[in-house]
């Protein structure tokens, strides 16, 4: 039960109180080197910047003192760590399995023996009566790694090897086995420095696949490979020039093409041969034009393309004959909705099937190619998250689809688009019982100060006394067009069942109200992005769901860009807040080329190199911004290898804000992950040592002791 912060004094209370003690840890000082950083006559100095030596023994000893730092101040909270982390996982069906589903005569699934850290990959041919056949049993391969992340496990046409990445680094840089199916040989030969996916050719001997760039670690390069043959041989058969592109590989679902594509935030360009010519030409669909987004699936004679074509804000399906792909080939096959974000198209013989979104609430579309009938899959819920899932089968009837709420676990489902039946293949099962009817979702709207309304998806537990003063976590992104959708969490439940309330802010930047709520969320509008989040707090304050001091925040990645920027611009509403693997150094790596994902995001924050983007990034950039002031408790955390958001930010910005803010007494820890990347640890029990030590962060913060 939840004990008010009067009744009990935090860890943090304590330690804070006692920090004159000889016996208490002292916070780390990071040494200032100035270095003098000029752009457009504008001079910045950071103190910091020698941390960005990720080799050098004096960083890792001052990543080393930050994560002694916080094991000495958390101390207190070790217990409810160990009781939240128990929580966590015996919530899990240790023995648990995917659904099963069928391609080319197997059926496919990934399973758990009782305490593995990673999947089993098992086959059973012609049904599931049939032996079990293992892929990949990735515990026994990760057995002498502290990290091992498999990705892009592709089964050859013939169904007798597979091809997978491997990284043990987490730098996401992966390196492609081949695994002989019949003999359950892993070749001696590999090919390094990959994105971790092969696409194979029709003729069960040729794969392409993405190489990255040393340094960017920009996906640049496509390569064709023939088994048998060193890595060194292979042709390169398409080079990205443009840096501030991507390039990928692929099959479409109908196995008749290779698909190369490359894309930036605002335009995409795709390529094709047959998939069983794998030595022939590529030949482009449509060449890129700036503004010009797309994106293709085969069926029958001809390509359906998604895109936002002439303006089409929200997406529209058109088509064009494979043999006229351009343009001005192109025709409507839904048009434009101003109300309708089109998501995604899944294709079957007789029924196209639309992902879309309205209101900011997903819906299935389904009609028959004929056009003799059509409609949406029925949700009853008021928010939820529902989603087309893995239908690799091109002639059925039966849809598979994903469903989940905020208070129902996450289902997989098989509808029949004939008959309109439902069958629930699977329900995500809480270990020890869940009672859906003791909590409660629903979804209320913020004002922001420009006057648009802000969505915000709750859930809590029915018997919450709600006059107010209720401890509140808010949950934000709102970068790229990514929605965080409201979706069931089993962690989530150890906060509400001590008396959280959590929060997800449908933020500008995502596309939960279409993609014009990413436009008016990202370039010379980001701010937008961080008015609306403080709005959502504000409104629940003022709504009486929580009060001012009880209000908590979190947010990962660009949501840690989002942390940074509210604390800066309103520190005194958040009571505690969590910035895990934060952009926050906004300016330095967006002005810095060499660094991963740089120039592949102008188009997403605005090129400093340009002036009036410049300024306005520089007027919101976190570690550019901090000040004498007071700040809310604060939890950062990184990883060491991680390739997206490099560690030296979040230890930069942690340092300035040690050296400016002026109220002492609140806790300021950073946990660095010293063998892991961007998504943390890749065993799985191991993450939710983290989510434990993040959940008592804040219920320390409280005053919850168990």
């Amino acid at each position: 039960m939840r004990r008010t912060i009067f009744a009990v004094l935090s860890t943090f209370a304590i330690l804070s109180c006692s920090n004159h003690t000889t016996n208490m840890p002292q916070e780390p000082q990071a040494k200032r080197v100035p270095v003098q950083l000029e752009k457009h006559g504008d001079i910045r100095i950071d103190n910091y910047y020698w941390l960005n030596q990720r080799e050098d023994e004096e960083v890792i000893e001052y990543l080393n003192s930050e994560n002694a730092y916080r094991e000495a101040i958390m101390k207190g909270t070790e217990e409810l760590q160990s009781s939240l982390y128990d929580e966590m996982v015996g919530r899990i069906k240790q023995d648990d399995s995917s659904v099963p589903y069928e391609l080319d005569g197997y059926f496919y699934y990934s399973r758990f023996n009782k305490g593995d850290q990673y999947p089993i990959y098992c086959r059973k041919k012609g049904s599931m009566d049939a032996d079990e056949e293992i892929l990949l049993n990735v515990n026994e391969l990760a057995k002498d790694h502290s990290y091992y992340q498999v990705s892009g496990i592709s089964v050859r046409p013939d169904s007798k090897m597979i091809a997978f990445g491997v990284d043990t680094v987490s730098r996401r840089i992966y390196t492609i086995h081949f695994k002989d199916l019949e003999t359950g040989e892993i070749l001696e030969e590999v090919i390094p420095n990959t994105s971790g996916s092969a696409t194979w050719a029709e003729d069960s001997k040729t794969v392409f696949y993405c190489t990255k760039d040393r340094e960017t670690l920009r996906q640049d390069r496509v390569h064709r490979h023939e088994l048998g043959t060193n890595y060194g041989v292979d042709v390169e058969v398409y080079y990205e020039e443009d840096d501030t592109y991507i390039t990928f590989v692929g099959k479409s679902k109908s196995k008749k093409f290779i698909l190369i594509g490359s894309h930036s935030t605002l335009t995409t360009e795709y390529r094709f041969i047959p998939a069983d010519q794998p030595d022939s030409d590529f030949t482009v669909i449509q060449p890129r034009t700036r503004g010009l987004e797309y994106g293709v699936a085969h069926f029958e004679d001809y390509w359906y393309i998604r895109t936002n074509h002439n303006g089409a804000t929200n997406f529209k399906l058109m088509k064009t004959p494979i043999d006229a792909p351009g343009v001005e080939n192109w025709v409507d096959v839904i048009p434009h909705r101003e109300d309708v974000l089109l998501e995604g198209v899944e294709i079957f013989r007789d029924f196209l099937v639309v992902d879309e979104r309205s209101n900011g609430l997903n819906q299935i579309h389904i009609q028959r190619w004929d056009g003799s009938e059509e409609h949406y899959i029925e949700f009853d819920e008021e928010t939820y998250t529902a989603y087309v899932g893995n239908n690799p089968q091109y002639d059925t009837e039966l849809l598979r689809y994903g469903y989940s709420s905020m208070t129902t676990p996450a289902s997989v489902i098989e509808y029949n688009m004939t008959s309109r039946d439902k069958v629930v293949l699977k329900e995500q099962e809480v270990v020890g019982g869940y009672d859906k009817s003791q909590y409660k979702s629903e979804r209320v709207w913020a004002t922001a100060d420009d006057g648009t309304k802000v969505p915000i998806s709750l859930v809590y537990r029915v018997d919450m006394k709600r006059e107010g003063g209720n401890p509140l976590l808010l949950y934000g992104y709102g970068s790229y067009g990514h929605t965080i959708d409201p979706s069931f969490s089993s962690t989530r439940l150890s906060l509400l069942d001590r008396g959280f309330i959590y929060a997800i802010a449908h933020v500008r930047g995502g596309e939960y109200l279409g993609r014009p709520w990413y436009e008016d969320g990202k370039l010379l509008n980001k701010r937008n992005t961080f008015t609306d989040f403080i709005a959502c707090g504000d409104f629940l304050i003022e709504s009486g769901m929580t009060s001012k001091g009880h209000l908590y925040a979190m947010g990962g990645s660009a949501g840690g860009l989002l942390m940074g920027a509210v604390i800066n611009m309103r520190p005194s509403l958040f009571n505690g807040v969590i910035a895990a693997v934060p952009f926050v150094d906004v300016m330095t790596t967006m002005l810095d080329e060499s660094i991963p994902l740089t120039t592949g995001e102008y188009d997403e924050w605005g090129n400093p190199n340009e002036k009036e983007y410049y300024d306005y990034m520089l007027s919101y950039s976190p570690y550019d911004n901090v000040e004498t002031k007071d700040y809310p408790a604060l939890l950062i955390t990184t990883g060491l290898h991680d390739s997206q958001v490099q560690y030296w930010e979040p230890a930069k910005w942690i340092a300035k804000l040690r050296e400016k803010r002026t109220n002492r007494d609140r806790p300021l820890l950073m946990y660095c992950n010293m063998d892991t990347g961007h998504g943390g640890a890749s065993g799985r029990f191991e993450a939710y040592k983290e989510v434990a030590m993040e959940y008592a962060f804040f219920l320390d913060l409280e005053g919850i002791s168990k």
